[in-house]
C-alpha cells in the first residue's frame, strides 16, 4: 500500500512551455501558445516578445523579464535555466516565451536540452519565425516558382573576422534563391560584399524590414551595392530582417500591410477600457497603431435607492430612456438585483440613444422601441417631445449627464424620474498612461464623451496640456465638440454621425486628406 505521507510530502513538478510568441503583432500568436499562456503560473519572456501578450497570463502569475533593456544586458543562459528548473520543479506551470520560434535563432534548443537533461518535463509551441512574418507583411513571398524555389535563413550576427569566415559564402551566394538574414545590420556592408564576391549579382534585390508585423514597421529596399550606403543615410536602425533575392522586386506589387489607410499613426484611445476593444480593433484594422489611456472607469453612484424606488414602480412608467450601453447594464443590473426580469417592462416603451445602446439591450431580451435620428440627447428630446405630456419617463443616467433631457421633456408636460445609475472616475493608472502616451509621439486624440475630455485635461500639467492642445482631436458628438473648444483642443475630426464606425471613417478621410496635401508628413519607409 502506497505511503500517504511520502505521497503529500512529494511535490508534483510542473512542466515548462517553451512558447513562441511570434514576431509581434499579438494576433500572430499560436492558439495553443496562448492557452498555455492563459493557464501559467510563471511567465519567463525576453524583449522580443510582445507585451501585450503578458496581459493574457492570470492576474496572478508571475512575471519575469529575462531581455535586454537599456543599460542592461540579457540575463545569462545559466541564469534562465536555473529560473525554468527552479519554478517547475516547485511544481508550477511555466511558460518560457520568446519572439518568434523558439528553435530559430532563439536558444530554444539549448533550453530544452537543459531541461532534458535535468529530467523537467517539457513541451514546445512553434511560433511564427521573424523572418517568414516580415516578408509576409512587407509583401515578399519567400519562394515563388517564377524566381526560385529554394531559401536559406541564417544569421548575421557574426561577432568577428573569424566569424564571418568561416561561413560558406560561396553557397550562399550561388545555392540558394532567396536569403533570410537575422541579426545583420550592423554586419550588412561585409554580408553584402562576400556574397557579391562569391557570385552573387550586384544588383540583386535586397529588403530591410524592420518592428515587423506592428504599425511601427519600416521597410528599406536597395540592391546588395547600395543597401549598406541606404541604410546609413536614413540611419536605419535594428532589430531588422534582412530579405535578398529576386523575390524583393514582388513587394512594389503585393505590399499590403503598410499600404493601409491609417499605418503607422499613433491614436489616443480615450474611452473606458472594458468598451475600448471595438474601437481599438477598428483602427487596427486601418494599420493603426491605437495607444488605450481610458480616462473613465465606471464606478457605482453614492446610492442605489432612487434606481430601485423606480424599478420597484415600473408598473406605472410608461417610457424608459437608455442613453448609453452604461446606463442599460446598470439599470438591469438593479433589476436582477431586485429579483426580476425583462418581464418588468412590459408595456413600457423603451427608447435608446443610439444602435450600440440598442444591441447591448439583446443581451437582456429586450428590443428597443424607439432609436432618435440624431443619436444624442437632442435627438431624444426632438423624438419625444409631441407626445409625453402627462406620462411618466424613467431616465437613469451618470450622476454628472446634463439635464437637458429633464428640463426638455419635464417642460413638454412629462413627470420625469432620473435616478443616478453610475458614476465615473479616471483610473488610478490613468495620469501616467497619459504622460507616456504623449512623451512617445501622437498622431491623433480621440474624445468620445465630454467625460473623456474634461478627465484627460485634468489628469495632465500645465506643460503636458500645452503639447496635447497641439495634437489634431476626433470627437463624437456635438457635446463632446464644445467641450474639447472650451478647453482648447484642436478639434480636427468631427463626423456627422455619432457612432464609432462613423468617427474611424471620418479619422481615415481626414489623413487621407492630410496625406494628399503634403506628403512630406506621411509616415517615413511607408
Amino acid at each position: 500500500m502506497p505511503d500517504a505521507r511520502k505521497s503529500e510530502a512529494t511535490p508534483r513538478q510542473g512542466t515548462v512551455y517553451l512558447v513562441g510568441a511570434g514576431p509581434g503583432d499579438p494576433g500572430l500568436m499560436t492558439v495553443r501558445g496562448l492557452a498555455c499562456l492563459r493557464r501559467a503560473e510563471v511567465v519567463i519572456y525576453d524583449y522580443l516578445a510582445n507585451p501585450a501578450l503578458l496581459s493574457e497570463a492570470p492576474a496572478g502569475a508571475a512575471r519575469i523579464y529575462v531581455g535586454k533593456s537599456k543599460g542592461r544586458h540579457c540575463v545569462p543562459q545559466e541564469e534562465i535555466n536555473a529560473l525554468l528548473a527552479e519554478h517547475a520543479l516547485a511544481g508550477r506551470s511555466v511558460v518560457r516565451l520568446k519572439g518568434g520560434d523558439p528553435f530559430i535563432f532563439g536558444r530554444g534548443g539549448e533550453e530544452a536540452g537543459f531541461l532534458a537533461t535535468a529530467g523537467i518535463p517539457f513541451e514546445v509551441v512553434p511560433g511564427i519565425t521573424a523572418g517568414l512574418a516580415a516578408a509576409a507583411y512587407a509583401g515578399i513571398p519567400l519562394t515563388h516558382r517564377d524566381y526560385t524555389t529554394s531559401l536559406a535563413m541564417v544569421t548575421g550576427h557574426l561577432t568577428s573576422e573569424r566569424d564571418l569566415d568561416h561561413v560558406d559564402w560561396a553557397r550562399l551566394a550561388k545555392g540558394v534563391g532567396t536569403l533570410v538574414i537575422y541579426m545583420g545590420i550592423s554586419n550588412l556592408g561585409e554580408i553584402a560584399a562576400r556574397l557579391i564576391r562569391h557570385g552573387r549579382a550586384p544588383h540583386t534585390p535586397v529588403a530591410l524590414i524592420r518592428w515587423a508585423t506592428t504599425p511601427r514597421q519600416q521597410t528599406l529596399t536597395g540592391t546588395l551595392t547600395d543597401i549598406a550606403a541606404k541604410v546609413a543615410a536614413t540611419d536605419f536602425q535594428p532589430p531588422a530582417v534582412i530579405v535578398i533575392g529576386e523575390v524583393v522586386k514582388l513587394r512594389e506589387t503585393l505590399r499590403w500591410f503598410d499600404t493601409r489607410p491609417l499605418f503607422g499613426r499613433r491614436i489616443l484611445v480615450t474611452r473606458a477600457a472594458d468598451q475600448a476593444v471595438p474601437m481599438i480593433e477598428a483602427l487596427q484594422a486601418c494599420g493603426a497603431e491605437p495607444v488605450s489611456c481610458p480616462t473613465i472607469g465606471i464606478v457605482p453612484p453614492e446610492s442605489y435607492a432612487e434606481l430601485d424606488a423606480e424599478i420597484a414602480q415600473l408598473g406605472a412608467t410608461d417610457y424608459l430612456v437608455l442613453t448609453s450601453v452604461n446606463a442599460a447594464e446598470a439599470f438591469f443590473a438593479r433589476l436582477a438585483a431586485a429579483d426580476r426580469d425583462a418581464r418588468a417592462l412590459a408595456g413600457v416603451t423603451v427608447v435608446t440613444v443610439g444602435p450600440k445602446t440598442a444591441e447591448a439591450l439583446a443581451a437582456y431580451g429586450i428590443h428597443a422601441d424607439r432609436i432618435p435620428s440624431s443619436f444624442d440627447a437632442e435627438g431624444v428630446v426632438a423624438l419625444l417631445r409631441g407626445e409625453v405630456a402627462g406620462r411618466r419617463v424613467l431616465y437613469p443616467r451618470a450622476a454628472l449627464a446634463r439635464d437637458l433631457i429633464v428640463k426638455e421633456l419635464t417642460a413638454a408636460g412629462a413627470m420625469v424620474a432620473a435616478p443616478v445609475a453610475y458614476a465615473s472616475a479616471p483610473p488610478a493608472e490613468a495620469a501616467e498612461m497619459a504622460r507616456t502616451a504623449l512623451s512617445a509621439g501622437l498622431d491623433l486624440l480621440t474624445f468620445t464623451a465630454a467625460s473623456t475630455v474634461r478627465n484627460f485635461a485634468d489628469l495632465l500639467g500645465p506643460a503636458e496640456l500645452a503639447l496635447a492642445r497641439t495634437i489634431p482631436a476626433a470627437v463624437i458628438g456635438p457635446q463632446t465638440a464644445a467641450t474639447a473648444r472650451e478647453l482648447d483642443f484642436t478639434v480636427a475630426v468631427e463626423p456627422t454621425e455619432a457612432t464609432l464606425e462613423a468617427m474611424v471613417e471620418a479619422i481615415v478621410g481626414y489623413f487621407h486628406r492630410l496625406d494628399t496635401q503634403d506628403p512630406a508628413l506621411s509616415t517615413q519607409h511607408r
